[in-house]
C-alpha cells in the first residue's frame, strides 16, 4: 500500500503511451493495524483520497464517493472498509467480482508454513514455492499459474493467474500481529464464491476476518452473501457478526462482513 498511491500517475502515462484511457479508479483498504505508526498520507484517510484525487486527470472521472463503512459491534469496533471510487460512467461496465478479504489472529499451527527452517539455503523463488505447497495455497484454485516468494526470516507474498482470474496473497505470520489478506477477482458465473473463500481462508484459520465484496454491473445478489455466510459458520466456525453495503457511481455495490470465530 505504502507504494501505491505514488504509482498511480506513471501507471496513467503508461497507459497513455499504449493508447489506454483511464475510466475508473477503485482504492480500497481495511483499518491498519498500528493506524498512530503510518507515514503521510496514511496517517488519515481524507488524506490518502485527496493525494488519490490529485493523481488522477482533472475534468474525468467525475462520478467520486469516498465512504468509511464502520461496524457497529463490539466485536470489532476498530474494524472499517476504506472506499474511494471515480468512474467516467455513471453505469458500471464490468462483471467481474472483486473479493478482498482482511485476516488477523491466525493459527499457530498453520502461521508455521510461513517461517523458514533456520539454515534453509534455498532462494526466496524456491522457498516459496514451498511455502504454496505447504500450506494449502495450491489447491485455492488448482489450475492457477502462481508466482510466489517468501520473506526471510518469515512471511509470503502470491501472486496466481487462471485465464481472466486472478488472486493475490500476502501474509505476517508472526504472534501477536499475524495478518494475511487474500483478493481475488472472478465472475458470478463460473464457481461458487462461498467455496473459493471457505478454501482460501481455512489456510490460515484466522480469529478474526472480513469480506469486502465489490459487485460491479448488475451483477449483486443477496443469496451469495448469505450463501458465503453460511458456508463459512458450517466449514470454518465463523459467525458473521455485522454486514454493511453501500453503492458508488460507477464502481457498483460493495458488501462488508465481518466475522468472527463462535465462542
Amino acid at each position: 500500500i505504502y507504494k501505491f498511491i505514488s504509482n498511480i500517475q506513471p501507471l496513467i502515462h503508461l497507459a497513455r503511451n499504449v493508447n489506454l484511457t483511464l475510466r475508473a479508479c477503485r482504492y480500497s483498504r481495511g483499518s491498519f493495524i498500528f493506524p498512530n505508526s503510518q507515514p503521510f498520507p496514511y496517517t488519515s484517510f481524507k488524506g490518502e483520497v485527496v493525494v488519490v484525487e490529485e493523481s488522477l486527470p482533472m475534468n474525468s472521472l467525475r462520478y467520486r464517493k469516498a465512504s468509511v463503512m464502520t461496524p457497529n459491534s463490539n466485536n470489532n469496533p476498530s474494524r472499517a472498509w476504506h472506499v474511494f471510487t471515480a468512474s467516467a460512467d455513471v453505469e458500471p461496465d464490468e462483471t467481474v467480482v472483486v473479493v478482498e478479504v482482511c485476516m488477523t489472529e491466525l493459527d499457530r499451527v498453520n502461521a508455521r508454513s510461513f517461517f523458514r527452517r533456520k539454515g534453509d539455503e534455498k532462494n526466496s523463488d524456491s522457498a516459496g514455492k514451498e511455502m504454496t505447497r505447504l500450506s494449502g495455497i495450491d489447491m485455492i484454485n488448482a489450475n492457477a499459474f502462481i508466482c510466489d516468494f517468501a520473506f526471510d526470516p518469515c512471511g509470503y507474498s502470491m501472486n496466481g493467474v487462471d485465464g481472466d482470474r486472478y488472486s493475490t496473497i500476502h501474509v505476517t505470520p508472526e504472534e501477536g500481529f499475524s495478518y494475511a489478506s487474500f483478493e481475488c477477482g472472478l465472475s458470478l458465473y463460473d464457481g461458487d464464491i462461498a467455496e473459493v473463500l471457505a478454501r482460501a481462508i481455512d489456510v490460515f484459520r484466522p480469529g478474526c476476518l472480513s469480506i469486502a465484496t465489490t459487485y460491479n454491473g448488475e451483477g449483486y445478489d443477496h443469496e451469495v452473501t448469505k450463501r458465503v455466510e453460511r458456508v463459512l459458520a458450517k466449514k470454518l466456525g465463523l459467525k458473521c457478526r455485522s454486514r454493511l453495503m453501500d453503492e458508488f457511481p460507477g464502481s457498483g455495490t460493495v458488501v462488508y462482513q465481518s466475522f468472527t470465530l463462535r465462542r
